[in-house]
């Protein structure tokens, strides 16, 4: 009798981490290769945190924690809520977790049935849909675009069918847009009507180029809500991420969070204590993704690429190459191959209508923004 792996684990590669292997290889091989497929800072954690670190490794057992994390850090997320939002938020509905990516395998898997329809906004992250596929969830794809801000609306949610959840993010990934805080409660309201569990990904708030963002948690308890230490906090190897739980799913995730991972790790959690104490240090991060926008932006546009997505937050340009392919895979193998930089394509994030899109992160160094701008230039002019 032949064995045969499990259904659940046939999803589609996250192509951003297929692109970084083909572009690690390169850079193997002696090639000179600027990173702009993956979404992660440039910058280390904070000096204070690493210090933390460095404190802890030679003072604490560093052994297993409480399943939804440390006190201390707990009750310093909640602080941060009150500081940041003005929310009063109870250290109890705070699960410290093994990056966002935890987060969500455990949200998905405390809030939904096997089968339930769970809707995503397309373009979106990947790993939603993946996820909520190994889970045997069914994603339905919502699709956005200009008409609707690159987000979800009470109206596009309507035309979705019956659902059991929704998934937003704003900041969003791979295309920068947010909703505003009106937006943002009358989607809430809609979900309320439905019955709809809305999971809102936060990860990406302290990255934004205008108005801040807004939370989730203002407008209700009955959303989960997802962060991270990996973007804004520059911690994006250490692993550590949070939720904010509803009540009623508080024991569920616990339970779940001691069998899936028993603990998040105990250094990180330590060492984040520290990052909220870091504000200025992560915000000068920020300023100067802003300039690696406006010059990313200035450059294409130069070179005949014109139409983008809004890129109000996160570190992402979503940009229409519509004109030069249909194909995003093969334009950013061959951009890769040609001009050495890292590109994600538009696939990874839309099924439907990625292949005329592609990503680009503007997360990194300044000088590697500066010289990919030179050689895309280059190469887009040659080509369109």
């Amino acid at each position: 009798m032949s064995l045969k792996p499990a259904r659940r684990g046939l999803v589609p590669p996250f192509i951003a981490m297929d692109v970084l292997r083909e572009a690690s290889a390169r850079e193997g091989k002696g090639e000179r290769i600027i990173h702009l497929e993956v979404g992660q800072p440039g910058s280390p954690a904070p000096a204070a945190v690493i210090a933390a670190a460095k404190r802890a490794l030679a003072e604490e057992r560093l052994g297993y924690t409480d399943a939804l994390g440390i006190p201390p850090l707990r009750r310093a997320i909640a602080a941060h809520y009150r500081e940041q939002y003005g929310i009063a938020v109870d250290p109890a509905e705070v699960a410290v977790t093994t990056g966002s990516s935890a987060a969500f395998l455990l949200a998905f898997a405390a809030a939904f049935e096997a089968g339930e329809r769970v809707g995503l906004a397309t373009p979106g992250y990947p790993a939603y849909r993946n996820i909520l596929s190994a889970l045997d969830l069914e994603p339905v794809l919502i699709e956005v675009g200009e008409n609707s801000h690159f987000q979800p609306t009470p109206e596009l949610l309507a035309s979705a069918g019956a659902l059991s959840g929704l998934i937003i993010a704003s900041p969003a990934n791979p295309t920068g847009a947010m909703l505003g805080a009106g937006d943002l409660e009358r989607l809430l309201a809609a979900c309320r009507e439905r019955g709809i569990r809305l999971v809102s990904d936060e990860i990406y708030h302290g990255i934004t180029y205008g108005a801040p963002a807004s939370t989730a948690r203002a407008f209700g308890r009955e959303a989960i809500v997802v962060s991270s230490f990996s973007k804004y906090y520059c911690m994006t190897g250490w692993r550590l991420g949070w939720m904010l739980l509803p009540p009623d799913l508080e024991r569920s995730v616990e339970c779940l969070a001691q069998n899936f991972f028993i603990s998040p790790p105990a250094l990180s959690q330590l060492a984040a204590l520290a990052a909220f104490g870091c504000r200025a240090e992560l915000d000068s991060h920020v300023a100067r993704y802003r300039t690696h926008r406006d010059l990313l932006l200035s450059a294409l546009a130069g070179a005949g690429l014109s139409r983008f997505a809004p890129a109000e937050g996160a570190f992402y340009l979503y940009a229409d190459v519509s004109h030069l392919t249909g194909d995003s895979e093969s334009f950013c193998r061959r951009l890769l191959a040609e001009t050495g930089v890292a590109v994600t394509p538009g696939r990874d994030f839309d099924p439907l209508r990625g292949g005329g899109f592609i990503r680009l992160s503007f997360a990194g160094e300044t000088a590697d923004i500066e010289e990919a701008a030179r050689r895309l230039s280059a190469w887009l002019k040659r080509a369109s």
